[in-house]
Formats: C-alpha cells, sequence, structure tokens
C-alpha cells in the first residue's frame, strides 16, 4: 500500500484555489457537507485492527469500520463484531483471556482462540465488573450488592447483604388475660412455649457464614466498589432529596398534545446534600463509617463571606463533602480516596485505613474560586486523573499548584511528592502502559493551541516527543503499545485517523478520508492565531480572518465562543465547523473576523480559566473590547462597524456586551443566551458565582436582564424552545423586559423544534441568514 505521509495532507488544498463560491445553505448542512468525520477509535484485542464510527455516505447513522495493514482502505464491519468491539473488557497484563459483561451476562474470550464461553446469565442483570487481585478471581454487582465468582472452581459467592429501607421488628406477643390464663392452667402450653426457646437458642448458637443484612434507610446507595482482595467493600450514601426542577413546554409533539418534560435544577444552596462514605468488613461483618471531620481547612469560609454582614461572622461547620470510590494498589493493600467540597473549593487526597476506617491525609487543593482544570474535573461529584505506579506504592494525579495543570507523584510509604512535569502549559490527558513505568501523556506544550503526544518515563522523568506538529492529535495506543491510532486534524483539515509507529517524532499515514468532494472545492483560509494584551497586561489568544485588500470593507466581526470553560482560537479543527465555514464566507465578504478566547477559556491555566470568578461579563467582556481596540489599531476597522455574535456562553457576552457597553458593538446576535445566572444549572454556575443566597452581587452584576434598560444599537435573539440547557424561559424574561421598558431595536426569533444544540439543517439556514442580514444591514454603508 502507498503510504499517504502526514506531510501530504497539508497540500490538501494546494491546487484547487477559490473556484467556488460560498453558499449559506451548503455550509449550513455542516457535516453532510464537509464529510462525517470518523470517531471512537480504538484497537481489536490482538491489536491487529482499529476499529472507528463513520459515516462517509451521510446515512442516516454512523456504522462500525475497521483498518488493518494492508487494507487500501476502511470496511464496515458484521454487527455482531462491531458490538463486541465496544464493550468493556478486563483482564490482567500478558493474559489470554479477557472478561465483560454483555446485556447483563458474564462472558470470557480467548485473543489467542478467539473462543467466547458465557458464564453467568441470570434474569437480574449484573453490573461493575472487576479482577481480582487472585488471578480467576472476578467481582461483579447485582442488586446493589457484590459477589465473588471463582473461575476455577465455578463458585459464585454474595460478600455484601445491602437492603433499601429499615428491618421490620417482630413485636413481641401483647400479654392477654387469656394467653397468660393458658400458660397457667395448661402444661402442654408451658411445654411447648420452652420448645420454641430451646430450638431458637441452638439456631442462634450456629452462626451463619452469609453476611447479615443491612438496612441503609431511604438514602440513596452509590459506587459500591470492592477491594482487589475481596476483604474489603465501600459504598457512598447520600440524602434523598426532592429537589425542584425547571420544566419545559413541548410544541410540536406526535399526537397533537402540548407535553411538559423536567429539566434541571436551579443554582441554590437547596443542591447540597449530606453524604456519608461506608466500609463493610467481610471479616467482622460489619458495616461503619469514615469520620472526615478532621480533613484540613474543613471548616474555612470562603472569602466572599468577608463582604456580606450576614456571613462574616457565620459559626464555623464542616463542609459538605463528596468522598470518591476508592483507587487501589494491584493487592488491594492501598486505598487511596479522592474527596471535594460541595462548594468545589477544597480537594484532598487521603490514603484509606480500610480496616480502622480512618485515613491518613496525603494532599490538600484549595482554590478561592474553584478547583478544575484538565484532569482534575470541575464538578465536586467527579474524580481526577489518580493512579498507581508499578511498586504499587506509589501514586500520580495532576495539579495546578503552580499555575497549570501538572503531574505528580507522591509515595505512600515514604511520603515523598515529586514533580513530573513542568512549564507555562498543560498535561491535558494522562494514560499510563501496562507496566506502569511510562505516561503517555497530552500536551499543549508547543503553542496552547497544539495537543502533542510525548512518552515520559518514570524513571527519568524525561519528555519524548512523539507527535509535536502543529494541530491536534488524539491518541490510542495499541495492546503491545508499538502502534498509535491518531485521529488528527489542522486549522483546515477535519478530523481523519492515521497510524504510526510509537517512537521518537514518528509520520503519521492516513487510513480514512472523510473530506468531501463539495468541501475540496474552496480553498479554505487557515486563520492566523493572534496574541494581543487585555488591558491588565494579560496575553490573550484569537483567530484572526482577514479579507483581501480588494474585498475589505472596514467591518468587523467578533464571534464568541460557547461553554465558557472551551478553546477555539487553536490550530485544529474546530467544534464550531459551522461558524468556521460562515467566517470564510464573512472574509469573502470583506468582513474581518475575530474570534476570542477570552477569559475563561480552556488551555491557558488556573488563572485565566478563574478569571471570571464572581463577574463573568467583567474580564471576559473587557478582552473582547481590548480586541476591538486591536482591530481598530492594527487592522483599518472603523469602530462604528463592529458587529459581536455567538450562542450559549457566546450569546450571553453578547448580550453583555450590547447591555452593559452601550455603543460599543453597533449589532449584536445573541443565540440561545443565558439572561440570568439565577436560573441556570448548579454545577456550573456555582462554581463560578457561588450561590445566590450567599453572593447575590455575584449574580446581579453578572446577568444581562438587570441592564435591560441600557440597549444600544441592533439585538436579534435566536433560541430553541426545546432547549433543555438555557431554557427558552431565559429569552421570554429578558423580551418581557424589554417591552416593559419599551425597547424597540429588537426581535426575537423562536425554533419550535431545537433544543440547545441545533440539528436541523432548515433551521441552521434560517438562524444565520437572520445572523448575516443583521450584519449587511446595519455594518456596510449604504
Amino acid at each position: 500500500m502507498t503510504k499517504n505521509i502526514f506531510i501530504l495532507t497539508f497540500s490538501f488544498f494546494a491546487f484547487i484555489g477559490n473556484c467556488q463560491k460560498l453558499k449559506l445553505e451548503e455550509i449550513m448542512k455542516g457535516e453532510s457537507f464537509v464529510g462525517n468525520q470518523p470517531t471512537n477509535g480504538r484497537w481489536s484485542l490482538d491489536g491487529k485492527k482499529v476499529y472507528f464510527e463513520w459515516n462517509p455516505k451521510d446515512e442516516l447513522g454512523t456504522s462500525t469500520y475497521f483498518w488493518q495493514k494492508g487494507m487500501l482502505k476502511p470496511e464496515v464491519v458484521a454487527p455482531k463484531e462491531a458490538a463486541f468491539s465496544q464493550l468493556d473488557f478486563k483482564t490482567k497484563p500478558g493474559s489470554d483471556i479477557v472478561y465483560y459483561l454483555d446485556k447483563g451476562s458474564l462472558y470470557s474470550y480467548s485473543i489467542h482462540s478467539k473462543t467466547v464461553k458465557k458464564l453467568i446469565q441470570q434474569s437480574v442483570p449484573l453490573s461493575n465488573l472487576e479482577l481480582g487481585s487472585q488471578s480467576g478471581i472476578l467481582f461483579f454487582e447485582q442488586n446493589n450488592n457484590l459477589f465473588k465468582y471463582n473461575t476455577k472452581e465455578g463458585t459464585v459467592l454474595q460478600i455484601t447483604n445491602f437492603t433499601k429501607g429499615s428491618k421490620k421488628e417482630t413485636k413481641p406477643e401483647k400479654d392477654t388475660f387469656l394467653n397468660t390464663q393458658q400458660k397457667e392452667l395448661f402444661q402442654f402450653i408451658r411445654d411447648k412455649e420452652a420448645k420454641k426457646q430451646w430450638n431458637l437458642a441452638k439456631t442462634k448458637a450456629v452462626k451463619s457464614d452469609f453476611s447479615k443484612e443491612y438496612f441503609y434507610g431511604k438514602d440513596d446507595f452509590y459506587n459500591l466498589k470492592v477491594n482487589p482482595n475481596g476483604n474489603f467493600s465501600t459504598f457512598m450514601l447520600i440524602e434523598n432529596t426532592e429537589a425542584k426542577k425547571e420544566k419545559m413546554e413541548v410544541f410540536i409533539t406526535g399526537d397533537g398534545y402540548n407535553q411538559s418534560q423536567d429539566t434541571k435544577e436551579k443554582v441554590s444552596v437547596d443542591n447540597f446534600v449530606k453524604t456519608k462514605f461506608g466500609i463493610y468488613s467481610v471479616a467482622k461483618d460489619s458495616v461503619y463509617y469514615v469520620n472526615f471531620s478532621t480533613l484540613s481547612h474543613i471548616q474555612d469560609t470562603p472569602k466572599y463571606y468577608e463582604q456580606y454582614d450576614n456571613l462574616k461572622n457565620k459559626a464555623k461547620e464542616d463542609k459538605l463533602i463528596v468522598a470518591q470510590t476508592p483507587v487501589y494498589n494491584e493487592n488491594g493493600s492501598l486505598a487511596i480516596v479522592e474527596i471535594r467540597s460541595q462548594d468545589n473549593k477544597d480537594r484532598w487526597l487521603v490514603n484509606l485505613n480500610l480496616d480502622k476506617g480512618t485515613f491518613e491525609e496525603i494532599e490538600h487543593q484549595h482554590d478561592e474560586a474553584w478547583i478544575g482544570g484538565p484532569g482534575i474535573p470541575s464538578y465536586s461529584f467527579a474524580s481526577g486523573n489518580l493512579g498507581f505506579l508499578s511498586d504499587n506504592e506509589t501514586i500520580y494525579f495532576q495539579s495546578e499548584a503552580t499555575g497549570y495543570s501538572h503531574l505528580y507523584t507522591y509515595n505512600v510509604k515514604t511520603k515523598k511528592k515529586a514533580q513530573l512535569t513542568k512549564g507555562n502549559w498543560e498535561v491535558r490527558e494522562v494514560t499510563l502502559s501496562k507496566d506502569k513505568k511510562v505516561f503517555y501523556l497530552s500536551t499543549n506544550t508547543t503553542h496552547p493551541g497544539n495537543r502533542n503526544f510525548y512518552k515520559l518515563a518514570v524513571a527519568d522523568g524525561v519528555l519524548q516527543p512523539v507527535l509535536t506538529k502543529e494541530g491536534a492529535h488524539e491518541v490510542v495506543v495499541s495492546p503491545d503499545e508499538k502502534t498509535l491510532l491518531v485521529r488528527y486534524s489542522y486549522k483546515n483539515i477535519p478530523w481523519d485517523f492515521y497510524v504510526a509507529e510509537n517512537k521518537k517524532n514518528t509520520t503519521l499515514e492516513q487510513i480514512s478520508y472523510s473530506v468531501s468532494e463539495d468541501f475540496k472545492k474552496y480553498k479554505w483560509k487557515e486563520p492566523e492565531v493572534i496574541t494581543f494584551k487585555a488591558q491588565d497586561g494579560t496575553p490573550v489568544n484569537a483567530r484572526l480572518y482577514t479579507p483581501s485588500e480588494e474585498t475589505k470593507n472596514k467591518a468587523a466581526i467578533i464571534f464568541v465562543h460557547g461553554a465558557g470553560y472551551l478553546q477555539n482560537a487553536h490550530n485544529f479543527w474546530s467544534s464550531y465547523h459551522r461558524e468556521y465555514m460562515f467566517h470564510n464566507l464573512l472574509t469573502d465578504l470583506g468582513y474581518t473576523v475575530l474570534d476570542i478566547d477570552y477569559r475563561g477559556s480552556d488551555g491557558y491555566g488556573r488563572d485565566f480559566r478563574t478569571g471570571i470568578y464572581r463577574f463573568m461579563g467583567g474580564k471576559d467582556l473587557s478582552d473582547h473590547l481590548d480586541g476591538k481596540k486591536i482591530l481598530v489599531e492594527k487592522y483599518g476597522i472603523d469602530a462604528n462597524r463592529v458587529g459581536i455574535y455567538g450562542g450559549s456562553y457566546g450569546g450571553f457576552i453578547t448580550l453583555m456586551g450590547m447591555l452593559t457597553t452601550p455603543g460599543e458593538f453597533a449589532s449584536g446576535a445573541a443565540l440561545r443566551s443565558v439572561t440570568d445566572w439565577a436560573h441556570y444549572n448548579h454545577g456550573y454556575t456555582g462554581n463560578i458565582l457561588n450561590f445566590p443566597e450567599t453572593d447575590p452581587e455575584a449574580y446581579k452584576k453578572s446577568s444581562p436582564i438587570y441592564y435591560a434598560g441600557n440597549l444600544k444599537g441592533n439585538l436579534i435573539m435566536l433560541h430553541g424552545m426545546v432547549d433543555d440547557n438555557v431554557e427558552y424561559k431565559d429569552i421570554v424574561r429578558l423580551s418581557q423586559r424589554f417591552i416593559e421598558l419599551e425597547k424597540k431595536n429588537w426581535s426575537l426569533a423562536s425554533f419550535p423544534v431545537e433544543s440547545h444544540g441545533f440539528k436541523e439543517t432548515y433551521s441552521w439556514i434560517d438562524e444565520y441568514s437572520r445572523i448575516l442580514n443583521l450584519f449587511d444591514s446595519t455594518l456596510l454603508k449604504k
């Protein structure tokens, strides 16, 4: 097979030229126009095939394709093999036998002979399959209880005996005149009672080896997990609360009747819940709970409390926390638990003594804003990267202690902590080799907008570059760790799969070709990633699309990406691919387009990530004003002819720009916008603005609805009516404010069948036709 060397992909469009004019109706088809890109790459168990999901013929859905060495192109996999390739396999390194669950049944599979054996099938499905430390021992969960399966003996033993609810106590027989009289009068009755008591005593004398039934009441039961040697299991109980949820009305239905659906809980301190971390000891046949009240700083109050009279002298109390499922070393002798405070300002790592139910604190991380960053989820009920190295006494984890998420190790026995990676860049993803001696790292070492791939041996701590070309590399290592399956993209080159040898500065060989013929007809621009200084001196990156001198019209449009913590000024294919194509179209029309990674965006470290703490619409908006200033001073843009648009968080910033800095933007298009953060969800909003009951000022200054009276310029709002993320009610409430304030220069376009992310091409076309018309009618000279 002729190798398609990586570098050749850069000449992909070189000979084409700009021989086709872009049409809005075409580019709004999204991947149907671009070409459907393959996803979910993975290796077969024997490492001879790669699988991925793909839809190259633009059918109604994706199918599973495979490729192996010697094939000219990928081919569709039979449905049975496709389903098998997506299962979660459990095996010991070097073992021929793997175990897996499929539709609730337990199977084994021989990699060498390709033989499948069904081991357990029952009416109640099995789940949560784990391998024990001893060969041939498996653990699984069924009906909220753990079972031990010995594959060599074929025995199944129930380890735990948890039951929801309360134990029903047997009430003693009530003494009455009659039953007392019967005992007094008849020897037969007295003998019968004596025999009953004798039998009961004999029964109690023989202790059952079956675990006692443990009732856990009305709480919700989560995270049941056994340690590798099967001596202990842990679980979490969460207080069952009836939190009120938002309701959404659906108008376009199959039967013609409206439907009301529950969506989400609004941000509130009422969403805090009590949790308990429990341990079950097999030897003791008992349940006990860990008391975490001695965690350092567990009673610290946030600094923002000092600004409120009702909070600054608040009595000290333990923060509500969430203790995650333990991470064990190979033989189960060590159990490490990650703990988060529910206000997400603290993270602890502890070494748990399962036998005593005590712990030793290893690491405390605090962030006055919120804990987060790559490898450290921003949700208090989620756990970050955490595991053991080959010595079974050293753990690895990530921390933003230096301001960037880096990789650390800690030896539980020597208590020595070491930082493995350093620099003003982030460790994005971490995978450990099978022998647990080498890390495979995804980083943005060479540029915030790249995703590089490195090896790092624990022994020497040296970063060995494997894939460092500009763009993004999503890598899956083969079972023998000799070959890489890489999903790669560049600014104007969509995602495709490649294979490469796992060696220093390797070369990619392309195996999938997703781009459509229609997409190839246009010479897609490589937006320049520029850096400008924000007013506080912080460097800010942005994508810049510049028109030719012949077409330049001195008008500019600023695009605001959504999601808040997301990156779009990067060197790879954008998840905003329709917007990318729209920006090419705008540039052809003479507009200059700026797409800014404003404060709060991903990829730039802790301070950049938390730059929006307690004020959304603060530094994130001023970054856009500074971007506008650069457009005017350096790129010849007319300050009175700048528009702004974006969706979700981008819609929010658009509204804040139009309402809190009136006159800065001639026009704005706000898509699926948050208008009042007190009505958004708990996990995301509580991190950034704390909670409406404790930090109302942060909510008031961050919510566009409070500034509706300042509207100046031309505003269009566009919103899906079945948006279960940012409710349609958000935009209705702001519309009512505009009406009451007698504002006229605004309009609302509603999309009855669309949720937060639009699905239908006709909706995309309608939406972006309105956006284009707004900018053409307000930014271009008549």
